[in-house]
């Protein structure tokens, strides 16, 4: 395959025979027998009772149709980078003066999650806003994820993925733009302003406790916390510890997994449908249920649940570091939040706009997406200029 700068529009078509196979493959599902008394506990993965609702209603109750038309009324596009398809949509702002916005998924997710933001973000003066507020809005797949896909080469990982985005916005003509994100999305977020500072206007992520957890595995413990806060981090740990086995086997053994997500929707479900529960938060609004069977839907049509481990691999063997220290204007985003967070990833309280939120969670675009809105709205107020 060639590479070529061909920007084609694309739209969201996924045959009936494939639903018909989903559908059939859900009805024929060999569950196993759970341990008496374990029904509803998550102490050991997703609740099986949960699931098996779940599952019910993916096969019986979801409209894969209606979501499809949701997507498919924003512009969307494929074109090639560095040999691999990339898919995003471009939705353009009504407002003249709008500022163009790169908004990056992280894991497990895909588009999906920026739907409830769209049209806010893109036309304010429609939601109750302020047409100053606007942005053309630039979403792309990570390569591996949802229809970007299949995966062309091995490699792709973080830095690869920030060269194509940035190469994207080269495409479209943004010589200068913003660029927002979560998970994976905010390294993503964070490379771009520290590779391209002459493009990156300001830089926005979200966040949310959960990352005490990565303390001491992903950055560093600073000196100087008390007691009480090394407490919260040691708890955090605690519980990452026993939630972490999905990304430990997707960066060490991800083919025997990868087999599964492909073959077995229930896998797909199970697999994705715990972590937005459990990367929920302790007080937030759960994520709309056709929402997220929509997103599982994406992983399960395009097959990129083994993809996207595979990027998981790539970047985990890549020895990149996550975090990219630049100049470049940033805020921060943090939903469900502790304060410690900040002590640990701001301990000089350098980061401009630092916005802490007890609702939410690792999923805000989705989960408090007026917050997430709000938050991004006030941040880059201040930059536009």
């Amino acid at each position: 395959m060639t590479n070529t700068a061909d920007i084609r529009p694309f739209r969201i078509d996924i045959p009936q025979a494939e639903l018909d196979d989903l559908h059939r493959r859900l009805a024929a599902t060999r569950v196993p027998n759970p341990v008496p008394g374990t029904e509803s506990d998550w102490r050991r993965g997703i609740a099986p009772d949960l699931l098996a609702e779940l599952a019910e209603y993916w096969r019986t109750g979801f409209d894969w149709r209606a979501q499809e038309a949701r997507l498919n009324a924003f512009d969307q596009f494929v074109t090639e980078i560095d040999g691999q398809t990339i898919h995003f949509l471009h939705v353009r702002s009504p407002e003249p003066d709008a500022v163009p916005l790169l908004m990056t998924h992280g894991y497990p997710s895909s588009v999906v999650e920026f739907l409830e933001v769209i049209g806010p973000l893109t036309d304010p003066r429609a939601h109750g806003g302020s047409p100053a507020d606007a942005f053309h809005l630039v979403i792309p797949s990570l390569p591996g994820f949802g229809f970007a896909t299949p995966l062309a080469a091995t490699g792709w990982e973080l830095a690869r993925t920030t060269a194509a985005f940035a190469e994207l916005m080269t495409r479209l003509g943004y010589r200068r733009f913003a660029a927002q994100g979560g998970d994976i999305g905010a390294g993503v977020t964070g490379r771009l302003a520290a590779l391209y500072p002459g493009r990156v206007i300001a830089t926005h992520v979200n966040s949310d406790q959960g990352s005490l957890g990565l303390a001491g595995e992903q950055f560093p413990i600073p000196d100087g916390l008390s007691s009480e806060e090394m407490s919260v981090i040691h708890a955090a740990q605690e519980r990452w510890a026993q939630q972490k086995g999905y990304l430990v086997l997707q960066t060490t053994q991800p083919n025997a997994l990868a087999a599964a997500l492909t073959d077995s929707p229930i896998a797909q479900l199970a697999w994705i449908a715990e972590k937005f529960v459990v990367w929920g938060g302790t007080q937030s609004s759960v994520v709309d249920r056709d929402l997220l069977l929509a997103n599982i839907s994406i992983y399960w049509f395009t097959r990129s649940g083994a993809s996207a481990a595979q990027f998981l691999w790539e970047t985990a063997h890549s020895g990149l570091d996550w975090m990219a220290p630049s100049l470049v204007p940033q805020g921060w985003a943090v939903f469900d939040a502790n304060p410690v967070l900040r002590r640990i990833m701001d301990p000089d309280k350098r980061i401009e706009h630092y916005s802490e939120y007890a609702d939410g969670g690792h999923f805000a675009a989705l989960q408090t997406p007026e917050l997430l809105v709000d938050d991004i709205r006030r941040f880059f107020g201040k930059h536009r200029g």
